[in-house]
């Protein structure tokens, strides 16, 4: 990294994004001795769940679900050839999980993958949901629901987005050995409404853990796990977790809440604690408001915020925007543009078709797969399918051709694309051969092999 000029930035590579995409092509790219800047703000990293889907659904007007996701890769590519994963071996696909796994252990944030397969963990509706990688604080919920033993569920006063009783009542007639418990959160005072986040806060003090685990202990009966709404700290999950299993003495387990949720904020504290740490300069409160290619092949990035100023001189550009919440697309009466580089995106021909007459149409909209369509190296393209710049890169949910909310991608589409991303701007600016480009975790190599 250098910093030279009156506030201007010069790296390797330039990561807009500040979501699952961005962050993990900010982390493969240091990985590869590149040195990083990123650009953006944290609203939509607020809403992530802390699950990392692969593939649950396809197609989507059928609601075919996956049990083993790399199935349904592979049928959803011979059916939307366009779709990002196309671009992607399955041996890159493997190789950023294992990156992103490895890297988010090493911060203290657990996670487990099941093989080949999906699992079921609980949600709030007393429902399942189908996911590839869930937090280590998850990981007893899903064995519970599969083997379906006597099991304690437990919510609080205060916090009413979370109802044990409906998650029992909704599984009644396939789980018969569930049991509730209500509690008053250790040392919350008398009435007042809780949040997870402020749960979870709370939780980083030992004796609030001890108090819980002792109230959950009193009355665990035959229970032979007990499960929690998402609550088990964001700074120390790992020892917290510990903490209460071997107080409680069964095996206890985290339940989905409603964002902003606790693994999600994991997530985000990881990343950060954990990038900053390895020098990625970043502008976290910033935005580009203006960008343009230099005559090297690079490009010059115009920074704002409500402070000051800042200019970032790059060899490549990684765009993680996200969609229209993440704001790296608008819409309006006519069109739908991106908001950085006002770049072609794939869209219906007129507004008229960006929805279905049938709002709840389960095939989805035309709108929802609406966005940047890329070549092999995941640089944007024109109608012609030429990259509109050299060292352009895109990843995550900005990608036209997928609907992740639906076929349940999304997760995996940021981390595999952002994988795919920063090795084609490695491959594309010809790094190839610099002695830092190198994955330096141990155990993990850059796989070779590219899909064409």
């Amino acid at each position: 990294m250098n910093l030279s000029g009156r506030g201007v930035c010069r790296c390797d590579l330039a990561v807009v994004g500040t979501g699952m995409a961005g962050m993990s092509s900010a982390l493969f790219a240091l990985n590869r001795g590149l040195s990083v800047a990123q650009v953006g703000t944290y609203g939509e990293s607020i809403f992530a769940s802390g699950l990392i889907d692969l593939l649950g659904v396809h197609p989507i007007g059928d609601r075919k679900e996956w049990e083993n996701p790399w199935d349904g890769i592979s049928t959803l590519v011979r059916d939307i050839p366009k779709h990002p994963y196309a671009h992607l071996c399955k041996e890159d696909m493997r190789a950023a999980f294992e990156e992103l796994v490895s890297f988010l252990q090493g911060a203290g944030v657990d996670y487990r993958i099941a093989g080949d397969r999906n699992v079921k963990v609980l949600t709030p509706l007393g429902t399942s949901k189908s996911t590839y990688g869930i937090p280590e604080t998850m990981w007893a919920g899903v064995k519970a629901l599969e083997r379906k033993d006597p099991c304690l569920l437990v919510d609080f006063e205060g916090y009413t987005e979370f109802s044990a009783r409906q998650i029992a009542e909704s599984l009644s007639k396939r789980w018969k050995g569930l049991e509730t418990l209500r509690l008053r959160f250790p040392e919350s005072g008398t009435g007042g409404e809780l949040s997870p986040l402020q749960m979870a806060q709370a939780l980083e003090k030992p004796s609030r853990c001890d108090a819980l685990a002792q109230a959950i202990r009193a009355a665990a009966g035959p229970a032979r796990s007990v499960g929690l709404p998402a609550i088990l700290g964001i700074y120390n999950s790992r020892r917290i977790h510990s903490d209460l299993e071997k107080a409680i003495g069964i095996p206890v387990f985290e339940i989905l809440t409603l964002p902003p949720s606790a693994p999600g904020m994991r997530l985000l504290e990881a990343f950060s604690a954990g990038l900053g740490r390895r020098s990625v300069k970043g502008f976290y409160q910033s935005r580009v408001v203006s960008a343009r290619q230099e005559s090297g092949g690079g490009f010059l990035l115009d920074l704002q915020n409500p402070h000051s100023n800042s200019r970032i001189r790059c060899r490549g550009v990684v765009l993680a925007t996200g969609r229209f919440l993440g704001k790296g697309l608008a819409a309006d009466r006519r069109r739908i543009r991106e908001t950085v580089f006002d770049l072609p995106v794939v869209q219906p021909g007129s507004r008229e078709g960006w929805h279905r007459e049938d709002f709840f149409d389960p095939g989805g909209h035309p709108v929802n797969r609406a966005g940047l369509e890329t070549d092999g190296f995941f640089r944007p393209v024109d109608d012609s399918g030429t990259p509109v710049y050299e060292r352009l890169f895109a990843a995550g949910s900005i990608l036209a051709h997928q609907d992740w909310m639906r076929m349940k991608c999304g997760s995996g589409l940021a981390v595999t694309s952002a994988y795919g991303a920063v090795k084609g701007f490695i491959e594309v600016a010809g790094l190839k051969k610099r002695k830092n480009v190198q994955c330096r975790m141990s155990n993990v190599q850059f796989p070779r092999g590219r899909k064409k």
